[in-house]
């Protein structure tokens, strides 16, 4: 009996781009939905840390424009997987937090993201 050998830089690499091909997709499909309502930009707070988090707040502008709830939670879901695939785990222990801006006149996003993290300094003196 062989046992195989699993190459995990190559799985990692096949789910990154099964993740990318899914983010093009909704990407794609919230576009059309969200300029078919006239919404020129939309903003996604997020949070992470211990081991959990959320989408804060979604924004659209004009500000006047409502934006469906079952289509705020698809923009909430999109900015947390984008964020995720360009930071992941960023909601482990002390967690992470950032801004999706998406510029939908030009198609562009900007995800602006931080991440926590605890810092020592130690010492130790002996026999002084």
């Amino acid at each position: 009996m062989t046992n195989p050998q699993i190459d995990y830089a190559v799985m990692a690499a096949q789910w990154r781009a099964e993740r990318e091909t899914t983010l093009k997709a909704s990407r794609t499909e919230l576009l059309a939905q969200l300029r078919a309502l006239g919404i020129s930009e939309v903003t996604a707070e997020y949070e992470g840390y211990g081991d959990s988090g959320n989408v804060e707040d979604v924004t659209v502008q004009p500000a006047e424009v409502q934006l469906p709830e079952a289509l705020a939670t698809e923009v909430g879901d999109f900015a947390w997987s984008l964020a995720y695939h360009h930071h992941p785990g960023f909601e482990n222990n002390e967690g992470g937090y950032g801004t999706l801006t998406w510029d939908l006149r030009n198609d562009s996003i900007t995800l602006d993201h931080a991440d926590r993290y605890v810092e020592c300094s130690h010492s130790y003196d002996e026999g002084l």
